[in-house]
């Protein structure tokens, strides 16, 4: 299957998140969105489709605790 987005912020929340995700055996992929205006660049972390059911409620749980 294809990959899904998880995620779009902050670099140091999108670290959090993956070494969240990353306890539960799935792989992160992180990608860059840098902006022209000089602001700090966008994060945004990608999961398999399949794996998105494994951590789910890991998702979940640290987006309601940020």
């Amino acid at each position: 299957m294809g990959l899904i987005k998880i995620f779009s912020g902050k670099e140091s929340i999108a670290k959090n998140l993956q070494t969240v995700i990353e306890k539960g055996n799935v792989t992160v992929i992180q990608r860059e969105n840098k902006q022209n205006s000089g602001s700090a660049a966008i994060i945004e972390l990608f999961i398999e489709e399949d794996d998105f059911m494994k951590v789910r409620d890991a998702i979940e749980d640290f987006k309601m605790n940020m």
